[in-house]
């Protein structure tokens, strides 16, 4: 096969358009063209299939048994894959609450995995995190962000930290916003009890991105909005959604897609290792984690602990979420309009979100990362920067 790869099938969906049939056409690891109908010449034809761009995950802690917040080269390479295999050709290795010492000397080695290309970058959920909105986190290695700790950690990353979460309420965060954004990472808030004045101080401060949004954050009262409310208004901010049916009531995925609009929305995993395992006993960082019913929370009944979700899943409850009736296993996935929200939030919201502007669409000059679904919206081929990196699973 050349160089110059013609892909064809029944649909291709862009951030923009739908091709009913369509094509897309790569050189190496760049798209160069996409388009209707059929094109004079296919080097791989998917039939009835669906073509849609790479997922794009900003928020996973692991998968497959394997983890991202593991200074574990083996087991960031299980987790890597496992997510591949189910479309995310893009990810942001997100690490939870650790030590100083067990924080640095993963910074050090998700650092390693950006520069071999395992991973696009790295996001620190922890360890600058309330207390009192600690979820799944080890309230014994919570911390305010010294100036000398953060230093150290971004310095640790090498340029590779893209995002760090942070409770603005934190003696010294507002601070800590302005050194990680002059860093070139974004500050996101999240794991927060900030009322909405100090939730738009962080935001005034650089903050772009709202940590899965409504969780580990107090819920929007009338009297006390808190920072649901400061992060939904402004319109430089980007709000994550766990989006798997258990963190946040799919009627409110609808009510913020129709508030803030999907350039706004970035489906998110924030999967740990049980991810495609099934139930079963795990743990996320330091702290135990039972999966029942595919529900992680942390041992004995608590908070929940991240998700056993999948871009993929995510991808088809979006589709179902912005169809007009019905959902994806009827006429209405056909609605163009549908099938463009569902890309814009799994993979173009979240890239721009975090400046990587050379993946999360089909477009000329992107990076030929696509994902080919079938009719069922499952997945039957990933192809990652031009080469086909996994096949059905």
């Amino acid at each position: 096969m050349s160089a110059t790869v013609v892909r064809a099938a029944a649909r291709v969906v862009t951030a923009r358009r739908v091709y009913e049939p369509g094509w897309v056409e790569t050189s190496g690891e760049t798209v160069i063209a996409v388009g209707a109908g059929r094109h004079e010449r296919v080097d791989v034809d998917y039939g009835h299939a669906t073509i849609v761009p790479g997922f794009v995950d900003i928020h996973v802690h692991g998968g497959g048994g394997g983890s991202y917040t593991d200074a574990n080269t083996a087991s960031i390479l299980q987790a890597r894959e496992t997510h591949l295999r189910q479309g995310t050709t893009t990810t942001m290795a997100s690490l939870v609450t650790l030590s100083p010492e067990r924080l640095l000397a993963s910074v050090r080695l998700l650092a390693d995995m950006v520069e071999s290309g395992v991973v696009r970058g790295i996001h620190l959920e922890g360890p600058w995190l309330s207390k009192d909105r600690c979820g799944a986190h080890d309230t014994a290695w919570l911390r305010s962000p010294a100036p000398g700790e953060v230093e150290a950690v971004l310095a640790a990353g090498r340029g590779h930290i893209r995002m760090v979460t942070i409770a603005p309420e934190l003696p010294g965060a507002l601070d800590a916003i302005g050194a990680i954004t002059a860093a070139g990472a974004v500050a996101a808030v999240g794991h927060t009890d900030a009322d909405i004045e100090t939730t738009r101080a962080a935001i005034r401060a650089g903050a772009r991105v709202g940590t899965h949004l409504f969780n580990a954050m107090p819920p929007l009262h009338h009297r006390e909005p808190g920072a649901v409310a400061a992060l939904l208004e402004d319109p430089r901010v980007t709000v994550e959604l766990i989006a798997d049916g258990v963190h946040v009531h799919p009627s409110l995925l609808d009510h913020v897609r129709s508030a803030v609009g999907d350039e706004r929305v970035a489906y998110v995993t924030d999967a740990m290792s049980a991810a495609v395992l099934g139930d079963g006993d795990f743990e996320l960082g330091t702290v135990r984690v039972e999966v029942r019913d595919s529900v992680a929370r942390v041992a004995g009944g608590g908070s929940i602990a991240g998700s056993t979700a999948t871009m993929d899943a995510l991808f088809r409850r979006a589709l179902r979420g912005a169809a007009p009736a019905g959902g994806a296993d009827d006429e209405h996935v056909v609605d163009h309009g549908a099938w463009m929200s569902a890309v814009q939030q799994t993979s173009t919201t979240p890239a721009a979100a975090v400046g990587w502007d050379d993946v999360g669409d089909l477009a000329v000059g992107r990076r030929s990362d696509l994902v080919v679904l079938d009719e069922d919206l499952r997945v039957v081929e990933v192809v990652s920067a031009g080469r086909a990196a996994a096949g059905a699973v």
